[in-house]
């Protein structure tokens, strides 16, 4: 979990995960230098699994995740934002999806504000195979990849860390675009967790401009080339040599 000026929301998000969680699991919270009480709040709930990281400095969510996926110690990494609600039953289906696939996205509700029509697009599981359509429609911008609702097994983390350091935005794409390379990315169509909206949330609440999604594009489409160098050289290390 990456965390800035979340005091409001993380204490009742946190506890939806931990309700799921076994005595040896672990949250990583990484805290991006808020000027709220974030950090304070997070530490006051005393379970021993949560591990904080307090950043000196404000680095931006993209780099704050990236810190808490590659501080993070266990079999299966799940991505959380700070002000959602896990459903009842997130983790085992979520869990059930990874024992067949390296990747695993699912669908949300959500809460406090309407969405945005592309927020409402939907997963289906029978685009989990259609890799190419997939990374073709991450690209345009119309596959709903977010990371709140996703996961990966620790087989992935040497393809996913670290991100490509003009990675500005959209960490997201970039793990499904390499789960897609890499071996698929299985898609939920259950709802696993309920975003809140509200008006300080990271994503965008209008429409970007055409400057700002030629941008976008252009850093996707390096991140493509960028995952298919990780991904041969991964596959090249990992064929046995005779």
């Amino acid at each position: 979990m990456a965390s800035y000026n979340g005091s409001a929301h993380v204490v009742e998000q946190l506890e939806s995960i931990l309700a799921q969680l076994g005595p040896e699991d672990e949250v990583v919270v990484v805290d991006d230098a808020s000027t709220d009480a974030s950090a304070d709040v997070i530490a006051a709930l005393q379970d021993g699994r949560i591990r904080l990281i307090r950043s000196p400095a404000n680095r931006g969510y993209v780099r704050t995740f990236e810190a808490a996926l590659t501080a993070s110690r266990g079999r299966y990494i799940f991505l959380s934002d700070q002000d959602d609600i896990w459903l009842p039953g997130r983790l085992d289906l979520m869990l059930d999806a990874l024992t067949v696939s390296p990747v695993v996205a699912s669908n949300f509700s959500f809460f406090g504000q309407a969405p945005r029509a592309i927020e409402s697009l939907r997963l289906k599981a029978a685009d989990s195979t259609r890799r190419w359509t997939n990374l073709l429609l991450l690209w345009i911008g119309v596959r709903p990849y977010y990371g709140c609702a996703m996961a990966f097994r620790r087989d992935m983390a040497p393809l996913i860390l670290p991100f490509p350091v003009f990675l500005q935005e959209t960490h997201d794409q970039w793990i499904a675009m390499v789960g897609n390379l890499a071996g698929g990315i299985r898609h939920l169509e259950q709802d696993t967790l309920s975003r809140r909206l509200h008006d300080t949330n990271t994503t965008p609440k209008t429409v970007r401009s055409p400057l700002l999604i030629l941008r976008s594009r252009i850093m996707l489409a390096r991140a493509f080339l960028v995952a298919v160098q990780r991904v041969r050289r991964y596959r090249r290390q990992e064929t046995p040599r005779g």
